[in-house]
């Protein structure tokens, strides 16, 4: 989520910055990945309206969208290549708005290091591990699996920062989450240890996201939109060189009109646009409604993946997911919250 995937993950950061003065007409926040937790004195959000409704089940649908046309796309392209496509279409849009917008661009080569290590954080880390984990396992259990973005998140900060630490709900409601986790792994044995390698990738891909979230916490003050094609550019300078050497492009078939459309939808809607939209909502109805993205997006990627991929999930899957989604509910607070 970032999008893709989004992404959904709230810091603390995101309210406490919505009460700021505005730079250069954006709001929001400054860091694309980031995770749960409101800050006790940060003003509520704003209420929910139709609009806002429409526009957080849109960016459910582009995010859960990533994972079913990576599976799309998977047939023709390897992950490297993939990955690469992904993130230069979605540089050369980003940026384009960033012109539009006429944002100035910085020179400070600490900013340009910064967005290199977000690019590897957030994009080249992630992207690669979730794209690769399904040339083995399906899209819905991918993205349910991405779902413990903001459980990583959580845990990271409190280690990482001193003003994000758990509180006993979001330590229990981290502890769901993760029960959620080992429901869907099953009991490891002997004969499924190699089959725990794919799923153990997206897991690893959500810990990246989590430490991109803190991390990204230094770009406060810098137009979001700016600090998302900085990491596109960076991460798509990183993979070039990759994918030369491992995938060797020149050597692929050519792909069919299929695989195309999948990797235009992939890099401009679930990755360009969803960005965009992400700070929009942002700055509609707040953080912790935008939080809810983080529920619908399995949602979205489990009905995309049965209804035009053919896929089936195991009980164990389907159960696992609603235990990580009772985590999150109680991380939210949304259900014991006073009104």
């Amino acid at each position: 989520m970032l999008p893709h995937e989004n992404t959904t993950r709230l810091i603390s950061l995101d309210m406490e910055l919505s009460s700021r003065p505005k730079h250069r007409g954006i709001d929001g926040p400054r860091n694309l990945s980031t995770a749960g937790g409101l800050h006790p004195k940060q003003p509520p959000s704003q209420p929910m309206d139709r609009i806002s409704w429409l526009m957080l089940i849109s960016l459910s649908i582009l995010w859960g969208g990533s994972f079913f046309f990576t599976e799309i796309a998977l047939v023709d392209l390897p992950p490297l290549t993939l990955v690469l496509c992904r993130v230069s279409i979605a540089t050369m849009v980003l940026w384009w708005v960033v012109l539009l917008r006429d944002i100035a661009i910085p020179r400070d080569p600490k900013f340009w290091a910064g967005v290199a290590v977000m690019g590897g954080l957030n994009n080249l880390i992630p992207f690669c591990l979730i794209v690769w984990s399904q040339t083995q396992i399906t899209s819905s259990l991918a993205a349910i699996l991405n779902a413990t973005t903001p459980l990583f998140t959580l845990l990271i900060a409190h280690i990482a920062t001193d003003s994000e630490k758990l509180t006993l709900r979001k330590t229990i409601g981290v502890l769901i989450g993760f029960g959620g986790v080992v429901v869907i792994f099953g009991l490891p044995s002997s004969a499924n240890s190699l089959g725990l390698l794919p799923p153990g990738a997206v897991l690893l891909a959500a810990f990246s996201y989590g430490c991109a979230g803190v991390f990204g916490r230094r770009f406060a003050t810098t137009p979001p939109i700016l600090t998302a094609a900085g990491m596109t550019s960076a991460s798509s300078l990183m993979l070039l060189p990759l994918s030369i050497l491992i995938d060797q492009p020149w050597h692929l078939p050519v792909p069919t009109t299929g695989t195309i459309l999948a990797v235009l939808g992939f890099a401009t809607l679930s990755t360009a646009l969803a960005y965009i939209l992400y700070f929009a909502i942002l700055k509609r109805a707040g953080a912790s409604n935008l939080l809810l993205v983080t529920f619908l997006i399995p949602v979205s990627a489990i009905l995309l993946g049965v209804e035009f991929l053919g896929e089936t999930l195991m009980i164990q899957h389907i159960i696992g997911v609603g235990v990580i989604g009772i985590g999150l509910a109680v991380i939210d607070g949304r259900l014991t919250r006073e009104h």
